[in-house]
């Protein structure tokens, strides 16, 4: 059995119901009774330094007074000037449920199950979200929706780790997979907790759920991956993701500018969507190495954030490029999954493009992006070889069958 994690000066295992803050430096965590940092202070501290950092970077730097930057008056002001709100906050989450957006509804299409095909893609470049309300049709397998996160534990395992979100800090932490289904079903509950990236395609959880039909029809690493491959293969298309009511995941592109599929499968998620265009794609690089990030509502920096629901039995795809967060107004339990395809490229590449100029870590970025863009590369050649081949056999055949006529 592999040992527990332990974290901070007292070497203990995470324990959900104590604070805990991350060292910038280091980037062990601390309990904040053991390095004498007060919960409600830690939203004060822009990089924090633990004692031992401390002695070689000395002490932790502190956030600017909200009156010190001048934010920016754009869009429809969800923010009064010079009063920050933490993204994950209780009060941002309170005003953002509050707040009236423009509805999807101006851009997403709505086709059934058995309409959304390749060609349908095609037609319309997908290139604004799609929402199928019934599942019928998309060739989809899914367990039942009496399925809870204590089935998803069943079937993956208490001891495994994953990786969990504390929302209110906007901080990561480890935990096992079964401490985390009990906080989830615990009535009392101090902290929000949102799980995102269990991906689970090599446990038996996969045996239960099947991505849907254009999925797999599109997806690059599907079709066109190598099994002889030295690379690790990119398991990306199944991820199971928990998360408590209040939850919030702040904008983003998914890496490599990929596509998304969810599913809701009991809940609700509302998203927040906005155009990957030349212009909200430089405010989006620009806001995300800002370092007051989450002090500003992204959506107020665009001309246009729309906010579309997501209800059980809902499935969304969202396309290439789309900048978009996630809040979860109930406990809600929803598949997802990421994939590459042709149907915008050029999209895919300028989002990896922005990964790179942001630095983004290589754990947050699509495995082995660059040798699927090689492979791919490979098929298109050999495609084109193939059908030049075919076509120079036709243009010499008649040719050919005069010769063979005369002699």
């Amino acid at each position: 059995m592999a040992s527990v994690p332990v974290y901070c000066l007292c070497r203990l295992p995470y324990d959900v119901t104590r604070f805990m803050i991350e060292c910038d430096i280091c980037q062990d965590w601390f309990h904040g009774s053991c390095v004498r940092v007060e919960e409600s202070k830690a939203a004060e501290i822009d990089l924090y330094h633990c004692p031992d950092c401390r002695v070689t970077h000395g002490p932790s730097i502190m956030k600017k007074r909200p009156g010190s930057h001048k934010q920016d008056a754009v869009g429809s002001g969800f923010k009064e000037p010079h009063r920050p709100v933490q993204t994950g906050s209780l009060q941002f989450i309170k005003e953002l449920r509050s707040r009236a957006f423009p509805s999807a509804d101006e851009v997403v299409l709505k086709p059934s199950g058995s309409q959304l095909t390749v060609e349908y893609l095609e037609e319309n470049t997908f290139s604004v979200p799609i929402l199928v309300t019934k599942k019928e049709g998309l060739g989809m397998r899914l367990p039942p929706s009496s399925f809870s996160v204590n089935d998803v534990e069943d079937h993956i395992g208490a001891d495994k780790e994953i990786d969990v979100i504390d929302v209110r800090r906007q901080a990561d932490c480890k935990m096992k997979l079964g401490d985390f289904v009990r906080y989830y079903n615990s009535p009392e509950r101090d902290k929000v907790l949102n799980v995102i990236s269990l991906e689970f395609s090599e446990t038996r959880l996969s045996n239960l759920i099947e991505t849907p039909k254009i999925v797999r029809k599109l997806s690059w690493v599907e079709n066109l991956w190598l099994d002889e491959s030295q690379f690790e293969r990119p398991n990306v298309q199944k991820y199971c993701l928990m998360s408590m009511k209040d939850s919030y995941t702040d904008f983003h592109i998914d890496f490599g500018g990929t596509s998304v599929w969810y599913h809701v499968l009991r809940g609700e998620k509302i998203f927040y969507l906005i155009r990957p265009s030349p212009a909200n794609l430089t405010l989006f690089e620009r806001w995300s190495s800002s370092s007051n990030q989450n002090e500003m509502f992204f959506g107020d920096q665009v001309d246009t954030c729309y906010r579309c629901s997501v209800k059980q039995g809902h499935t969304l795809f969202i396309p290439t490029g789309w900048i978009h967060s996630v809040l979860t107004p109930v406990d809600c339990l929803a598949f997802g999954g990421n994939f590459l395809h042709s149907l915008n490229i050029e999209m895919q590449l300028r989002a990896y493009e922005i990964e790179k100029r942001l630095s983004t870590a290589d754990l947050f970025r699509f495995p082995n992006f660059e040798t699927v863009c090689w492979y791919v590369g490979k098929h298109l050649l050999d495609t084109f070889r193939g059908e030049s081949q075919t076509a120079l056999r036709g243009a010499l055949n008649p040719r050919i069958e005069f010769i063979e006529g005369e002699l």
